[in-house]
Protein backbone atom coordinates (compact mmCIF):
# COMPACT_ATOMS: atom_id res chain seq x y z
CA UNK A 1 0.00 0.00 0.00
CA UNK A 2 2.89 2.22 0.32
CA UNK A 3 3.16 3.12 -3.38
CA UNK A 4 -0.38 4.90 -2.79
CA UNK A 5 0.21 8.48 -2.36
CA UNK A 6 -2.42 8.93 0.05
CA UNK A 7 -2.24 5.43 2.08
CA UNK A 8 0.16 6.06 4.64
CA UNK A 9 2.71 2.55 5.64
CA UNK A 10 -0.56 1.39 7.97
CA UNK A 11 -3.30 1.63 5.15
CA UNK A 12 -4.69 4.42 6.80
CA UNK A 13 -5.67 7.29 4.08
CA UNK A 14 -3.78 10.63 4.66
CA UNK A 15 -3.52 14.14 3.06
CA UNK A 16 0.02 14.42 1.03
CA UNK A 17 2.44 16.36 2.30
CA UNK A 18 3.26 18.79 -0.59
CA UNK A 19 5.06 21.54 1.82
CA UNK A 20 8.89 20.56 0.45
CA UNK A 21 7.54 20.16 -3.20
CA UNK A 22 8.88 23.18 -5.79
CA UNK A 23 5.89 25.63 -6.51
CA UNK A 24 5.41 25.03 -10.73
CA UNK A 25 2.47 25.94 -13.47
CA UNK A 26 -0.03 23.79 -13.55
CA UNK A 27 -2.31 23.14 -16.34
CA UNK A 28 -5.64 20.03 -16.55
CA UNK A 29 -7.93 20.16 -19.29
CA UNK A 30 -10.70 17.62 -18.65
CA UNK A 31 -13.78 17.25 -20.75
CA UNK A 32 -17.67 15.39 -20.34
CA UNK A 33 -20.39 14.33 -23.10
CA UNK A 34 -24.23 14.76 -21.75
CA UNK A 35 -26.02 12.59 -24.57
CA UNK A 36 -29.44 13.45 -25.53
CA UNK A 37 -32.04 13.66 -28.06
CA UNK A 38 -31.66 16.38 -31.10
CA UNK A 39 -34.49 17.72 -30.30
CA UNK A 40 -33.26 18.60 -27.03
CA UNK A 41 -29.81 19.76 -27.84
CA UNK A 42 -31.49 22.48 -29.87
CA UNK A 43 -33.77 24.47 -26.89
CA UNK A 44 -31.11 24.21 -24.61
CA UNK A 45 -30.82 27.94 -24.79
CA UNK A 46 -34.76 27.91 -23.90
CA UNK A 47 -35.56 25.60 -21.35
CA UNK A 48 -38.59 26.20 -18.58
CA UNK A 49 -35.39 26.45 -16.32
CA UNK A 50 -33.64 29.04 -18.01
CA UNK A 51 -30.35 28.95 -20.54
CA UNK A 52 -28.88 25.71 -19.71
CA UNK A 53 -24.99 26.33 -21.11
CA UNK A 54 -24.62 29.47 -19.66
CA UNK A 55 -25.79 27.90 -16.35
CA UNK A 56 -23.45 25.12 -16.70
CA UNK A 57 -20.96 27.25 -17.27
CA UNK A 58 -21.10 29.19 -14.41
CA UNK A 59 -21.23 26.37 -12.36
CA UNK A 60 -18.52 24.21 -13.73
CA UNK A 61 -16.23 27.39 -12.81
CA UNK A 62 -17.58 27.51 -8.97
CA UNK A 63 -17.29 23.73 -8.80
CA UNK A 64 -13.63 23.69 -9.78
CA UNK A 65 -13.18 26.78 -6.98
CA UNK A 66 -15.07 24.11 -4.24
CA UNK A 67 -13.15 21.19 -5.15
CA UNK A 68 -11.07 20.63 -1.98
CA UNK A 69 -14.69 21.21 -0.15
CA UNK A 70 -15.93 18.22 -2.11
CA UNK A 71 -12.86 15.27 -2.89
CA UNK A 72 -11.23 14.34 0.37
CA UNK A 73 -7.84 15.06 0.75
CA UNK A 74 -7.80 16.97 -1.88
CA UNK A 75 -5.40 20.25 -1.33
CA UNK A 76 -6.88 23.84 -1.49
CA UNK A 77 -5.14 25.69 -4.89
CA UNK A 78 -4.78 29.10 -5.37
CA UNK A 79 -7.01 28.63 -9.39
CA UNK A 80 -5.31 31.59 -11.10
CA UNK A 81 -7.94 30.40 -13.66
CA UNK A 82 -10.74 28.37 -14.99
CA UNK A 83 -12.26 28.32 -18.32
CA UNK A 84 -15.25 25.85 -18.90
CA UNK A 85 -17.08 25.83 -22.10
CA UNK A 86 -19.59 23.86 -23.47
CA UNK A 87 -20.31 23.10 -27.77
CA UNK A 88 -23.98 21.79 -28.66
CA UNK A 89 -23.06 18.96 -31.48
CA UNK A 90 -26.02 17.38 -33.02
CA UNK A 91 -26.52 14.44 -30.20
CA UNK A 92 -25.69 17.21 -27.02
CA UNK A 93 -22.92 18.85 -25.57
CA UNK A 94 -19.38 18.34 -25.31
CA UNK A 95 -17.61 20.32 -22.60
CA UNK A 96 -14.04 21.38 -21.47
CA UNK A 97 -12.85 22.55 -19.09
CA UNK A 98 -9.38 23.50 -17.84
CA UNK A 99 -7.76 25.06 -14.89
CA UNK A 100 -4.33 26.61 -13.84
CA UNK A 101 -2.79 27.14 -11.15
CA UNK A 102 0.71 28.09 -9.51
CA UNK A 103 1.40 25.20 -6.87
CA UNK A 104 2.68 22.22 -5.27
CA UNK A 105 -0.05 19.92 -6.84
CA UNK A 106 -1.68 19.36 -9.57
CA UNK A 107 -4.95 20.57 -10.46
CA UNK A 108 -6.21 17.65 -12.33
CA UNK A 109 -9.21 17.46 -9.88
CA UNK A 110 -10.24 20.77 -10.51
CA UNK A 111 -10.71 20.69 -14.21
CA UNK A 112 -12.74 17.24 -13.75
CA UNK A 113 -14.93 18.40 -11.29
CA UNK A 114 -15.77 21.76 -13.49
CA UNK A 115 -16.63 19.16 -16.52
CA UNK A 116 -18.53 17.18 -14.27
CA UNK A 117 -20.75 19.84 -12.73
CA UNK A 118 -21.17 21.41 -15.59
CA UNK A 119 -22.24 18.02 -17.60
CA UNK A 120 -25.00 17.91 -14.75
CA UNK A 121 -26.30 20.73 -14.53
CA UNK A 122 -26.94 20.39 -18.42
CA UNK A 123 -28.68 17.26 -17.29
CA UNK A 124 -30.46 19.06 -14.14
CA UNK A 125 -32.03 21.67 -16.41
CA UNK A 126 -32.96 19.65 -18.96
CA UNK A 127 -34.40 16.51 -17.51
CA UNK A 128 -37.78 17.58 -17.88
CA UNK A 129 -38.07 17.57 -21.06
CA UNK A 130 -35.51 14.53 -21.98
CA UNK A 131 -35.46 11.26 -19.75
CA UNK A 132 -33.17 9.52 -22.10
CA UNK A 133 -29.96 12.28 -21.09
CA UNK A 134 -26.93 10.52 -20.54
CA UNK A 135 -23.76 12.00 -18.70
CA UNK A 136 -21.11 10.36 -20.28
CA UNK A 137 -16.99 10.22 -21.10
CA UNK A 138 -15.65 11.88 -17.85
CA UNK A 139 -12.10 12.18 -18.57
CA UNK A 140 -8.68 13.92 -17.62
CA UNK A 141 -7.44 14.75 -21.49
CA UNK A 142 -4.17 16.85 -20.85
CA UNK A 143 -2.25 17.63 -17.92
CA UNK A 144 0.85 19.76 -18.04
CA UNK A 145 3.33 21.04 -15.35
CA UNK A 146 6.21 23.66 -15.76
CA UNK A 147 9.13 24.97 -13.68
CA UNK A 148 8.12 28.71 -12.68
Amino acid sequence: MTDLSHVDESGAVRMVDVGSKPMSRRRAVARASVRMAPETSQRLGDLPKGDALTTAQLAGIMAAKKTSDLIPLCHSLPLSVVDVSLAVVADGVEITATAETTAQTGVEMEALVAASVAALTVYDMAKAIDKGMVVTDIALVEKTKADV
